[in-house]
């Protein structure tokens, strides 16, 4: 009896196991569809968003025109939407930090909804200017990198992240387009009424396809324990902190200075195409489109494959090697079709920096500080259009396009050189 006892108990505790792991294999499935429909939701709100920025940069300078907004002027506006969203990136990745990253998106679309409600009502310049407000927590982007940093392993995170310059190409070539067209066959403010509801329902995308937490359990206890969770989001000391961590302040710097040059090129890009080139501004629009669909067909089919075969330290070299040869393509160029054949080096570098950099970063620091490490690498491209007209327009009236070519290789070149001598420790923080 006995011995039948302890077979039947025996076969109960297999049956229970099985049970078990079946129901943790459902578990597990279930884990991952909602990880995917959380990423693959990520991925839909940085496009949407990016699509209504675009949009309306294409429309706010016959806005601006229509108010009588000098060149002068609509330079400092386009100033203070720079300076906004180079304060508000660090402050927003904390906020993420704190409050998690569905709070931070729903500040992100709602600062956006404020943003194109206040633009929809400019009649006059300090109204226009009073719709740049908003834009110090407009972060989308951010946003969505720090939902896939905590989504993906350490491996997979660069391909993930690569893949946002898709969404950034397609609403590149979708809201320039959309924007002229809505403000040519009915009226300017159009654009922005879209925009306005377009944010609206970006908000419900979030609420509804973003978790409470979409950080793994696992790393919740450490988040709670960790310094990020302690002072005022506004603490530049804690933002501070992180450029401390092995590794960070130097990758930061690359990151920084590599695409610098280029970068002040691209932001004189209208002026450029318009009296180096000769182009018209319909031909102008072709060639961003052109710039978009390269980033996408670069961020969406060569990144991915390159970081699985490569290691990360590679192709930061081979990203700032690229910017080098960039640059003497950039400073021997002298029609529009070399600069056609330039730009495809040119995104791929461009592209290949800024994710591995944001890779690097992320990993360099703990997972309860990826949001505030992800919002000051957000912080560049703001900072690089703050000081882009001034620095950009004094190099390319006294020294010409080629001036851009030049700057790019001597900085890359000396970047290479200190990348190859110093071996920058490119290691993961385990939040334990």
């Amino acid at each position: 009896m006995s011995t039948m006892n302890t077979k039947a108990s025996s076969g109960g505790e297999e049956e229970d196991l099985g049970m078990k792991s079946e129901t943790l294999g459902e578990n597990g499935c279930l884990g991952e569809v909602k990880r995917r429909q959380t990423i693959l939701a990520a991925y839909l709100i940085v496009t949407l968003e990016l699509t209504f920025l675009f949009m309306q940069m294409g429309v706010m300078p016959y806005l601006a025109k229509s108010l009588s907004l000098d060149s002068v002027g609509f330079g400092y506006l386009q100033t203070t939407f720079g300076v906004l969203q180079l304060v508000g990136g660090p402050i927003f990745g904390r906020f993420a930090d704190q409050f998690g990253t569905r709070a931070a998106l729903i500040l992100s679309c709602a600062s956006g909804s404020a943003f194109f409600l206040l633009m929809s009502i400019s009649t006059s310049i300090p109204l226009l200017f009073l719709s740049r407000l908003p834009a110090v927590f407009m972060h989308g982007l951010p946003g969505a990198q720090k939902v896939i940093t905590d989504l993906t392993n350490p491996s997979q995170r660069a391909d993930a992240l690569g893949k946002l310059g898709l969404c950034f190409g397609i609403g590149i070539i979708i809201g320039s387009a959309l924007g002229g067209v809505l403000s040519t066959k009915f009226s300017i403010f159009v654009p922005t009424y879209v925009g306005l509801v377009g944010n609206l329902i970006n908000t419900m995308i979030v609420v509804v396809f973003i978790p409470l937490q979409a950080k793994p359990k696992s790393d919740h206890r450490v988040t709670e324990h960790s310094s990020s969770q302690s002072g005022s989001v506004f603490s530049i000391r804690e933002i501070l902190r992180l450029m401390k961590f092995p590794g960070v302040m130097e990758v930061f710097i690359v990151k920084v200075f590599a695409g610098l040059p280029a970068g002040l090129f691209l932001i004189m890009f209208s002026i450029i195409s318009m009296d180096f080139f000769g182009l018209e501004a319909v031909e102008s629009g072709y060639l961003m489109s052109y710039f978009g669909v390269l980033q996408m067909v670069v961020q969406g089919l060569v990144i991915g494959k390159l970081t699985k075969s490569c290691t990360e330290r590679t192709l930061l070299r081979l990203s700032v090697f690229v910017f080098a040869g960039v640059g003497l393509g950039m400073a021997l160029m002298r029609t529009v079709w070399h600069y056609c054949i330039i730009a495809v080096p040119l995104v791929f570098a461009f592209s290949m920096l800024g994710t591995i950099t944001d890779s690097i970063l992320t990993k360099a620091v703990p997972s309860s500080d990826t949001g505030t490490m992800l919002g000051i690498c957000a912080s560049v491209q703001p900072l690089i259009r703050t000081v882009g007209p001034t620095i950009g327009g004094l190099l390319y009236k006294q020294f010409g396009v080629s001036s851009f070519g030049y700057l790019q290789l001597v900085v890359n070149i000396g970047l290479s050189v200190y990348l190859l001598k110093n071996k920058i420790p490119l290691r993961e923080v385990k939040s334990q």
